[in-house]
């Protein structure tokens, strides 16, 4: 335990998410580093300030954290371990992981209601390429299936969690004046 003293807060953290096989709960996270909840945020913070500079980020999505590396650091990855270029999405994919991406959680009839067409061969190969998942049930008649986006999803996009998407342009309202 003597080892755990010498590391500073975020160190642990950076630690722990280093070598974590997988996203962690901010509870997890606490507890591993012997830190309350509220040390655990400051203590994060820091670590995600200290980051900025580096070719690591904290990725954020559903109370779950984990560390990757920097999105502009991608081509080089890539380069490195003879990646193939990024997922190519069709039109009807791309439309329909903007919709789930900005209106989170939604189901296939909510999706199918914004986009005028059916989607379900579109949301099976979102789910297949792992760029969303089902996170959940509507509390309505039959229940249907909740969408989300995944890890994956922030990865291929270079987000640190889903609220870093571009904000929505709203349509100019019919009489008003840019000026």
């Amino acid at each position: 335990m003597s080892e755990t003293t010498t590391l500073t807060p975020d160190a642990r953290l950076e630690a722990l998410l280093f070598v974590a096989p997988q996203p962690v709960s901010l509870e997890i996270l606490a507890e591993s580093a012997d830190l309350s909840l509220e040390e655990t945020g400051s203590a994060l913070t820091a670590l995600e300030s200290r980051l900025a500079t580096t070719g690591l980020r904290i990725q954020h999505n559903k109370k779950r954290l984990q560390i990757v590396s920097a999105p502009e650091a991608a081509p080089h990855i890539e380069k490195l371990l003879g990646l193939e270029v990024r997922l190519h999405l069709s039109q009807a994919a791309m439309e329909t992981l903007a919709i789930v991406g900005y209106a989170q959680p939604i189901t296939r009839p909510q999706i199918e209601a914004i986009r005028g067409v059916g989607s379900d061969s579109v949301l099976r190969t979102l789910l297949n390429a792992g760029l969303i998942e089902e996170v959940g049930r509507a509390e309505t008649v039959g229940r249907p299936i909740l969408y989300g986006t995944t890890f994956e999803f922030l990865q291929q996009f270079g987000l640190q969690k889903p609220e870093d998407l571009p904000p929505l342009e709203q349509p100019e309202k019919s009489g008003e004046s840019s000026a």
